[in-house]
């Protein structure tokens, strides 16, 4: 039970610091001169914000659905 809690935990906590990393790497983008570089590091960091949001999202459902079940078995 204490390996799925940090698998669940090590997966939000990596996806915030890809989603972090992916905003910024946005911002930076709108600072570049050349338009190649632009549409790479665009679409990159577009890429990474929504794996980062996918894996986000799993472990919102997990732990989600981990909490309704456990208010749902009687005592």
């Amino acid at each position: 039970m204490l390996i799925y809690w940090l698998k669940t935990v090590g997966i939000g906590c990596a996806s915030l610091l890809f989603l972090f990393l992916g905003i910024d790497d946005l911002m930076n983008a709108y600072s570049l001169t050349n338009p190649h570089m632009f549409i790479v590091y665009f679409f990159s960091s577009n890429l990474m914000i929504l794996i980062s949001l996918s894996g986000l999202l799993f472990s919102f459902f997990r732990i989600f659905t981990f909490i309704k079940n456990k208010r749902l078995k009687p005592l």
